[in-house]
């Protein structure tokens, strides 16, 4: 038998462990492979929602399915968090004591905010990026009567148009409920542009230009003086503000640091093109957990996750991997009444659309359908 371990049951975990079970539905029933899904949490989450609960928009639980639900049959999911992978022995011991044995593995176990790096953040700042922060920013956000919102951001981090997301949806927000005009709201970013891409800082400075919201490069968030309600940079700029929000910057996950598998920031390097792991043969990464340079997005690792499950159905059944990853990318970028979008690959710049209600719609619509692409298809 065939042991096929995918580590992970976020976005790309979920996509692969069930386009892996489509590819090799006649294995799996003739029992010649067995499929596990090892999961640290039973449910499953669509984290770009939390964005929209922080705005109050929409509760945490529109967002939230039970993982079972998602899986094709022939996916054995098995709720164990992992503790250590031994690649010598081929085998992912869980905190359980169990023993997961592995001819092959896929790693997708992600990218997690790390806040505890800035003093004084937890106490004075608010962030959309784990299910507490969004409830509390949306308390928070209820409560707001005027002055000064800024907004910080670390890298790198998934999602990397929500700063700029946050930022306009903000600024709609805030002429809904008439308080733009009490409002001060500034930006920040760490390197010399409101974004990593250039052209999305491009489109970017165009809107933030037509709709007054300020901005501040090259700020790096050192530490936040809780008393007076100051943010302070690395370059040594003081904001001070009614109303902090930031991005944390984000680290892999422990159990690949602690395995040898990642870098010190926890990311797993991998071939740009197989997405195997460089130095291991048989084990692969996908989504947010590589250090591959391309956007930690939902659509990353939808579409690794299709390059991993071919190659791997072909290893199985003893044939030659094809299947190539080019660099895809693909983010929605609200903006209010208004979206666009942004399409890209390892030869393919960005061009980020123009904005439209149309385009809107299809991001309002796309949350619905995302469960669709964690069950592998779409």
């Amino acid at each position: 038998m065939v042991n096929v371990v995918v580590l992970g049951g976020g976005t790309g975990g979920t996509a692969v462990a069930n386009q892996l079970a489509r590819h090799l539905g006649p294995e799996l029933r003739r029992g010649r492979v067995r499929l596990v899904l090892l999961s640290d949490d039973p449910y499953h989450t669509y984290q770009p929602g939390f964005l929209a609960t922080a705005l109050g928009k929409a509760p945490l639980g529109r967002f939230r399915r039970p993982l079972r639900s998602l899986l094709l049959p022939g996916v054995e999911l098995q709720v164990d968090p992992a503790r250590l992978v031994d690649t010598r022995a081929r085998v992912v011991e869980g905190e359980s004591g169990r023993r997961y044995p592995f001819d092959y593995l896929v790693l997708a176990t992600g990218a997690h905010p790390f806040l505890e790096d800035v003093p004084g953040l937890a106490e004075a700042g608010h962030t959309f990026y784990t299910p507490a922060g969004a409830r509390r920013l949306q308390q928070a956000l209820a409560s707001f009567a005027g002055g000064r919102i800024v907004l910080t951001v670390g890298i790198p981090h998934k999602c990397p148009v929500a700063p700029l997301e946050m930022a306009l949806l903000l600024d709609d927000e805030l002429r809904r409920r008439d308080l733009r005009e009490r409002t001060e709201l500034v930006y920040t970013y760490p390197i010399q542009r409101l974004h990593v891409l250039p052209e999305v800082s491009r489109w970017a400075e165009e809107e933030f230009a037509r709709r007054g919201i300020l901005s501040q490069t090259f700020f790096n968030l050192e530490r936040v003086e809780v008393a007076g309600r100051v943010a302070v940079s690395l370059e040594g700029m003081e904001l001070p503000f009614d109303l902090l929000i930031h991005v944390p910057a984000h680290r892999g996950a422990g159990v690949v640091r602690d395995s040898g598998l990642a870098d010190r920031e926890g990311f797993v390097p991998a071939d740009r093109f197989s997405l195997e792991v460089v130095g291991q043969q048989g084990i692969y990464v996908v989504g947010d957990a590589s250090n591959l340079p391309v956007s930690k997005a939902g659509s990353t690792a939808h579409y690794q996750a299709e390059v991993v499950a071919a190659n791997l159905a072909a290893l199985v059944r003893h044939e030659t991997p094809a299947a190539r990853y080019d660099g895809k990318v693909f983010c929605f970028i609200e903006a209010g009444q208004a979206a666009s979008f942004v399409e890209f690959g390892y030869l393919r710049p960005p061009s980020p659309a123009p904005a439209s209600p149309a385009l809107a719609a299809m991001k309002a619509a796309y949350g619905e359908l995302y469960w669709l692409t964690a069950r592998g298809l779409l």
